[in-house]
């Protein structure tokens, strides 16, 4: 079926109780059996049922399965956070001594987990050039994943996935991507290879900017070598779903990282939506990148543009499609912060992914806690503002833009 049908319908168990057409809010700690015998059973999974909502709860689940599905993977967790998503997806098989190989456009967030992870010993190799002769003088034994966006945020970057995969699973490594800023509508990274996929749900997945979560599914086709990956070593017994297993059972349940029911069914809701929203976003945004793009002194950055190096990658693997985000360079921060606060249909605001079209100066916010490298490596400038397109009428984004510019 096409991509909004599933998303009303794949991966949803209907309500036995009483026909509900979503599903409820369990907004419940617990879950009460009629005997010990049974709880004892659930707890040990040897019978299906929740026991606590921490380590499990039907709206939850429902959210999910219904991602699960959207994107093509063997079962998925779902988290307090996007960036828990991420810290949880990694630290489910790595070990103290291992490596990670990362983009250098990644979120400023991921950059700072990520300098988390140096407590642990787990070390962070950063590049721009993820060809295979780069990324084989890169690799040694203690390489454990590579890492990376599907458009980075807010460099725009696009990674060409099935390359990556097909090089990386030749050296028994594993690819992480974050589907964030694409989704499952522009692209399913699993298919073209990908073996673990994040989000942070809060943004696209929700669309309204009501509820923080995250998400981490995983394809289920990964050969885990468990002399290389020994945190998995107990969970061998699943095979290729040891990972899944492990996260589950383990990591997730023992973090605690739990994602609230509430917060759950707001997903859901977003969800079935995404389709529709995600045309309609990436539709304004080509729309405001090519109206503005030509403006003196203002750069345009967004992967549809003529002459921008992620065209033909964006329209071979993102079905023709750009995104949400575009990046401005106004010259200065002084012309920037006149632009932003000169603009009155766009709101000033951290996020993405909202139906609202929301614009931020990401130097000295997103990346606060950044290097001035580690920024410039990212495709953040002194000058350099994100615009996360909402859904508004493009005649009016248009003009709105436009204004604020020439004052």
């Amino acid at each position: 079926m096409g991509f909004n049908t599933d998303a009303l319908h794949k991966g949803f168990v209907k309500d036995q109780s009483f026909g509900a057409t979503i599903t409820p809010i369990y907004q419940v700690s617990a879950f009460s059996y009629e005997n010990m015998e049974t709880l004892e059973k659930v707890f040990s999974g040897r019978a299906g049922g929740f026991a606590y909502t921490r380590i499990g709860n039907p709206t939850v689940a429902s959210f999910e399965q219904r991602i699960n599905a959207l994107e093509h993977g063997c079962g998925a967790v779902a988290t307090s956070s996007g960036m828990s998503a991420i810290t949880l997806a990694l630290l489910n098989f790595l070990s103290s001594g291992d490596e990670i190989i990362a983009s250098t456009g990644l979120y400023g967030g991921t950059i700072q987990l990520f300098s988390v992870l140096k407590q642990f010993d787990i070390k962070v190799i950063y590049t721009n050039d993820f060809s295979p002769a780069n990324l084989e003088k890169l690799i040694s034994p203690k390489v454990k994943a590579v890492f990376a966006e599907t458009i980075s945020n807010p460099g725009l970057d696009i990674i060409d996935i099935k390359e990556l995969a097909d090089f990386v699973h030749t050296k028994g490594i594993p690819l992480l991507v974050d589907n964030t800023t694409a989704t499952p509508y522009l692209v399913n990274p699993i298919d073209l290879g990908c073996d673990i996929v994040v989000h942070s749900s809060s943004k696209y997945i929700n669309g309204s900017a009501d509820s923080i979560s995250g998400v981490i599914i995983d394809s289920g086709k990964f050969k885990w070598d468990f002399e290389k990956f020994p945190a998995l070593s107990d969970y061998k017994l699943f095979g290729n779903l040891s990972y899944l297993v492990r996260l589950r059972k383990h990591s997730w349940a023992s973090f605690g990282a739990c994602l609230a029911p509430l917060n759950a069914y707001l997903n859901l809701v977003g969800l079935e939506t995404l389709g529709l929203r995600m045309e309609r976003i990436c539709s304004n945004a080509k729309k405001l990148a090519e109206a503005l793009n030509g403006f003196e002194g203002i750069s345009v950055n967004y992967p549809l543009l003529e002459g921008n190096k992620n065209k033909a990658l964006a329209d071979k693997e993102l079905k023709g499609f750009g995104g949400g985000i575009i990046s401005l360079r106004a010259g200065t921060k002084e012309r920037a912060f006149k632009i932003i606060n000169s603009l009155k249909t766009a709101l000033v605001a951290s996020n993405i992914g909202d139906v609202r079209t929301l614009v931020i100066y990401p130097a000295s916010t997103l990346y606060l806690h950044n290097t001035i490298d580690e920024m410039n490596s990212a495709g953040v400038f002194d000058d350099t503002i994100r615009v996360s397109v909402g859904i508004e009428d493009a005649d009016d984004l248009i003009e709105d833009f436009k204004r604020a510019i020439e004052i």
